[in-house]
């Protein structure tokens, strides 16, 4: 005992100091084609965006425009082990091999800004390119007004933006017979390359009007090559820093330039939804816009905005950082504590040791206790149950004329074994409470029962049998293992009552739910079942929650009946019993299923009280229920029992039956009521006439609503409203 309380305190400090996020950790590798300002910007919008997500890793790398390079990279990233890869590829064919064989090993792989030639990915997330090369060929071709020369330098050779701006730039200017389109130069995305191409370039690139640069950076070396004042030049990125885009547009370096998002957030956000198994859409096409000298200032205000909520958040999460340090030293603290914890908690088991024998041996006698109260249980019910069957119809054939009209010898044998079995059965009861532990109060308890059973013999004999009409006889269910008890229970019960029988709790629980009976008599010690088990199950079923409950036994002791009552019995005879008796507790349970009627009878149940009976609570839910139904469905005069029924996942013959029990009322009853209480509403409070509110209530015609309303209230709805 001792070892294991020791492991686990162990155990407990390894948990306490192994505590992390339960959450799964997640690595994500990005493979950039190139490192220049437009990637230093998505990447910290990566990681911005991975500070509301404390399970992501990011692992970035560049290739520096080396195709060669990026393969080595994605290759490598595959190899450390990461779940998920987000590649901007530097050219279309080269670098494809490598993300198809990321791919076919089972890694999501979201593309971005750049497309592969292999469909071999999860995801893509791009602005339109060809759009904005479209977009810049028409606003060049309106502000030359159709005419001019205009010259574009392409950035990298086989980069899918390169060849869709292109592509979209020339569709533009074929609309405008006027432009002369020059020459398309190669660049590579750099200031420098776009200077040595037009220093390159054998042609004629006097008089040039507009230059367009497939990003800023070449627009701006274009500018620097050309050395001229009247050129205008535009160019894609608008990036909002010293040297982007949109502070050349608002000084007038450059005459336009078309924002390219980065959106890393949004890359990151598409990244973690496909990780966690959450919607999201194959192909994302990202929002731009066109930066003029109109709009470059806002935009600028708007950038700088930006910025400073960006730098509260980086304050913000470097705030965290320090709580968490805290957070750590004091985890240090606490787990110091619970040490000492641990010492006082062995201490604590050393003195449970020194007293374990001794509760060691209570748990013995305990035992042995339990196992002697088990049976002499047995023993009481293997006794009672035949004493039973010879008192019982003793008493019985003590009222009959044969024995009252008989002789004077045989009555007075008759009376002697009468006496001795009286004396037999008392004497069996104190011999088997005293075995078993009875206290005095237990046993004393069941002399005053005895007493009042001859009380209540006398007093309730002649009011015995149920208070019923003919044409309505209660139905009974008897269960119980032993078959003379049953003969013996038939015997008494069925001058009085229609009556079902069931060999043991289960058979009757079927039975109960399919035959619905007004009241059960049970055995408790029987087999597959127990009564207190099919008590249990009677009182919480939906169907036969109503139906009263009597527990007849061979476990007389006060907490044997504390048992029955907890399962839900509402009667506990204990054996061997006396016929007057058990027909008069019959007679009162089903009385009070008749005064529950009466408190229906006004079709208007209550709202179940928090004091109201647990039983007449369930049964007022019942009511409420069918009402509601019935009051939402009133006007469809097709509405049947049947469909009641349905609603309530009863059949038409539960549902007749549980209804009849607790009201009174048939449901067609009930339903006929509810839509005439209805129409006398309407007929008070509204201006409908009484042909609508017949129809609105459910009746076929107006003629049988008169009818059945006259017959319900002795007079025709038109006397109401006068």
């Amino acid at each position: 005992m001792w070892r294991n309380i020791s492991l686990i305190a162990i155990l407990f400090i390894t948990l306490l100091t192994a505590c992390t996020t339960s959450s799964k950790q997640y690595k994500i590798g990005i493979s950039q084609c190139s490192e220049d300002i437009w990637r230093e910007k998505q990447n910290a919008e990566l990681r911005m965006g991975a500070y509301f997500h404390e399970n992501v890793e990011l692992r970035f790398a560049a290739a520096y425009d080396s195709d060669e390079r990026q393969v080595q990279q994605i290759d490598s990233l595959v190899e450390t082990g990461i779940d998920l890869l987000i590649v901007a590829p530097n050219q279309m064919a080269t670098i494809t091999p490598a993300i198809d064989r990321a791919f076919d090993k089972g890694i999501p792989v979201i593309v971005f800004e750049r497309k592969t030639s292999s469909q071999k990915y999860t995801a893509f997330m791009s602005a339109d390119n060809y759009e904005m090369g479209r977009m810049m060929g028409e606003y060049i071709a309106g502000r030359l007004h159709g005419k001019g020369r205009v010259l574009e330098i392409m950035g990298l050779k086989g980069s899918s933006p390169a060849i869709e701006r292109h592509n979209g730039f020339a569709e533009a200017l074929d609309n405008h017979p006027g432009i002369e389109f020059v020459a398309t130069l190669q660049g590579d995305w750099t200031e420098e390359s776009a200077v040595k191409a037009i220093q390159d370039y054998q042609g004629d690139l006097s008089h040039i009007d507009f230059v367009f640069g497939q990003n800023d950076r070449m627009a701006m070396g274009a500018r620097k090559a050309l050395k001229s004042s009247t050129t205008r030049y535009c160019g894609i990125d608008g990036l909002p820093g010293q040297n982007g885009g949109i502070r050349l547009v608002r000084d007038s370096i450059l005459d336009a330039t078309y924002i390219y998002p980065t959106h890393g957030d949004q890359l990151l956000q598409m990244a973690v939804d496909i990780l966690e198994g959450n919607p999201y859409e194959k192909e994302v096409r990202l929002m731009s816009a066109l930066v003029t000298k109109e709009n470059a200032n806002v935009l600028l205000m708007q950038n700088e905005e930006i910025v400073k909520q960006s730098g509260y958040l980086d304050q913000l999460h470097s705030r965290s950082d320090h709580y968490l340090q805290q957070l750590d030293t004091q985890r240090i603290i606490t787990l110091m504590a619970i040490a000492l914890i641990a010492l006082l908690l062995i201490v604590a088991v050393i003195i449970y040791r020194y007293n374990i024998q001794r509760l060691r041996l209570h748990e013995e006698r305990t035992k042995m206790e339990l196992e002697k109260l088990d049976f002499y249980t047995q023993a009481a019910h293997e006794l009672r149950t035949p004493l039973t069957l010879i008192e019982g119809p003793l008493n019985q054939l003590a009222k009959t004329t044969a024995i009252r009209q008989s002789d004077e010898k045989t009555t007075e044998l008759f009376s002697i074994v009468r006496r001795n079995t009286t004396n037999l059965s008392k004497l069996v009861n104190k011999i088997l409470d005293v075995q078993i532990g009875a206290s005095i109060p237990d046993i004393q308890q069941q002399e005053e029962d005895e007493m009042m059973v001859t009380q209540i013999t006398e007093g309730q004999e002649k009011d015995a049998t149920p208070a019923v009409s003919e044409a309505e006889v209660p139905t009974l269910l008897i269960v119980d293992d032993n078959a003379d008890i049953r003969t013996y229970l038939r015997t008494i019960l069925q001058p009085h009552y229609h009556l079902l029988e069931a060999a043991d709790g289960q058979e009757g629980l079927g039975m109960a739910r399919e035959q619905v009976p007004d009241l059960i008599v049970s055995d408790v010690m029987m087999p597959v079942m127990n009564g207190l088990e099919f008590c249990q199950h009677i009182k919480t079923d939906y169907v036969t929650s109503h139906i009263p409950v009597i527990l007849l036994t061979a476990r007389a002791l006060n907490k044997h009946q504390i048992e029955g009552y907890e399962s839900g019995a509402d009667a506990y005879i204990t054996k061997p019993f006396q016929a007057d008796l058990l027909l008069a507790r019959i007679s009162n349970l089903l009385k009070s299923r008749i005064q529950l009627r009466n408190l229906w009878s006004s079709n208007e149940p209550k709202e179940p009280k928090a004091e109201e009976p647990k039983a007449e609570v369930k049964e007022n839910a019942f009511i409420l229920r069918f009402k509601a139904i019935v009051e939402e469905k009133m006007a469809d005069s097709n509405l049947s029992v049947e469909d009641i029924g349905a609603e309530m996942n009863l059949s038409r013959v539960q549902l007749y039956r549980k209804v009849k029990a607790l009201t009174g009322c048939s449901p067609v009853d009930l339903l006929r009521k509810a839509r005439l209480s209805e129409a006398q509403r309407l007929l008070v409070e509204s201006d409908l006439s009484v042909s609508e509110i017949a129809y609105k209530v459910g009746f076929t015609s107006p003629s049988y609503f008169t009818k059945c309303f006259k017959e319900e209230y002795g007079k025709v709805p038109g006397d109401v409203r006068k």
